[in-house]
């Protein structure tokens, strides 16, 4: 049974999807799928047949079912939808997997106008993200492959004294490279968590990644052009094609205040784990601007424009990129007056190993879990994992950034009582004491900012 299996409501006695009935109303949903009572003395108690039909679906005893809050739909159960493109198409039966030279097939695309791609947990179990496990991201078409990199050159231009041309070539010959290790998450990540469901593709945990970044300083090539005083915010731009094929239309233009423009971390990279940055990751050269959106990075890099005034290219208006000010009714139209520039991105931690839907061996007493949690602008302060629905939690082992704007892996071990079902919660706070929700909270059209917390699946015996 998946999250899309199809249930019929004995009012109106049509079919409806399991987020459906538990949108409109948990506690009847409890009641018409497993049957569920609700006494008087604990909401959301289950017991006898909802017991036993819940134990089915999700394929063995559930140790701590008396804990397991009212209206949550099982982990094992909430297997994602399939996503909506930005191109109108019939939705797949299943996960489409990314079939795309240098890159791993167990991708999961989202879109394929343009194409985006993201990244399961469990495939980011490594240390340093490997590219062919680097998520896909583009909003127009892919360039042509350059065959001449050194030659591809960028200009900076704007409200600076000294506009400057500069060709790859000549931005590896003059200035010293640095290599980092750093998250580059989508702005979007975590969308698919909001209900009732935002525009955009639904990515779960998987728009991100931090894999070793080779380039120069960014504000050192900054200050070489020299901002005038009248300089507040960037515009950034690539040479991906529009996707209507105008010429004329910029894909993407997104920027920042000149304060994060000269954050010493931000790079001009042109490699990527050692080798040189892939087109389909922006090569041969591409801005990176860590620990806010990956929009601001702009791929294909063709021109950084220094401006007077916040920049208002496409991406910068309206609630694109943008989150509320003040909450809004979910599922409401919203006032652009009450929206945001979204900046640093939200505390988020991951479960890497073990995977959703794992089968573990009978009789294991305890398992060995690994993740890692990251935090925008800001480090992570802890992370807490739960097995029992949220009534306990054990701290984790974490580890420290190799630098800044690199995520932290965590580690711990927990142990089980018996055989069953679990659930494997995961939850960090941030160093400003900012702690992830148990669900998306802050709900926009554009659905950004889901960091709610990550829960997985196991089975033992």
């Amino acid at each position: 049974m998946s999250k899309m299996q199809m249930f019929k409501s004995h009012e109106r006695s049509v079919e409806r999807s399991l987020d459906e009935l538990y949108n409109d109303d948990a506690e009847r949903a409890d009641a018409e799928v497993f049957g569920r009572k609700v006494s008087a003395s604990r909401r959301g108690f289950l017991g006898g047949a909802g017991l036993a039909a819940m134990s089915a679906a999700v394929g063995g005893a559930i140790p701590f079912a008396a804990n397991m809050p009212g209206g949550l739909i099982p982990a094992a159960l909430a297997q994602n939808a399939p996503a909506a493109g930005e191109s109108p198409a019939p939705a797949p039966k299943g996960p489409q997997h990314l079939q795309f030279p240098g890159k791993s097939d167990g991708l999961v695309v989202l879109g394929d106008r343009p194409l985006v791609a993201e990244t399961p947990e469990n495939l980011l179990d490594d240390d340093t993200t490997p590219t062919d496990k680097l998520f896909v991201r583009n909003n127009g078409q892919i360039p042509e492959e350059s065959k001449d990199p050194d030659k591809w050159s960028f200009v900076i231009d704007g409200e600076v004294n000294n506009k400057l041309t500069l060709t790859l070539g000549e931005l590896k010959a003059k200035h010293k490279p640095v290599t980092r290790r750093l998250v580059l998450e989508c702005g979007g990540n975590g969308r698919s968590f909001f209900t009732p469901q935002a525009r955009g593709n639904q990515w779960t945990n998987g728009g991100v990644g931090c894999p070793e970044w080779t380039g120069v300083k960014l504000a050192d090539i900054i200050k070489s052009a020299g901002l005038k005083p009248s300089a507040v915010f960037s515009g950034h731009y690539g040479r991906d094609l529009h996707l209507s094929g105008d010429e004329s239309k910029p894909t993407l233009s997104r920027g920042v205040p000149i304060k994060k423009l000269m954050d010493e971390n931000n790079l001009i990279v042109f490699a990527l784990n050692g080798k040189p940055l892939p087109n389909i990751h922006g090569g041969p050269v591409r801005l990176f601007i860590p620990g806010w959106p990956g929009s601001l990075s702009a791929k294909w890099l063709s021109r950084i424009w220094i401006r007077d005034k916040e920049h208002d290219g496409p991406g910068m208006t309206e609630f694109a990129y943008r989150v509320p000010i003040k909450p809004m009714i979910p599922g409401a139209k919203g006032d652009p007056k009450n929206f945001q520039i979204l900046e640093s991105m939200p505390i988020r931690s991951i479960i890497t190993s073990p995977a959703n839907g794992d089968k573990i061996a009978a009789g294991t007493k305890e398992i060995k879990l690994r993740g890692a949690a990251w935090a925008g602008d800001f480090t992570v302060d802890h992370v807490d994992v739960s097995t029992d629905f949220g009534a306990t939690w054990t701290r984790v082992k974490l580890s420290k950034p190799k630098n800044k704007y690199d995520w932290q892996r965590w580690t711990t071990t927990v142990k089980l009582p018996t055989d069953g079902y679990y659930e494997i919660w995961a939850r960090g706070t941030d160093s400003k004491g900012v702690m992830q929700p148990h669900m998306a909270g802050f709900w926009n059209p554009q659905g950004y900012g889901g960091n709610a917390m990550h829960r997985v699946a196991v089975l033992v015996g």
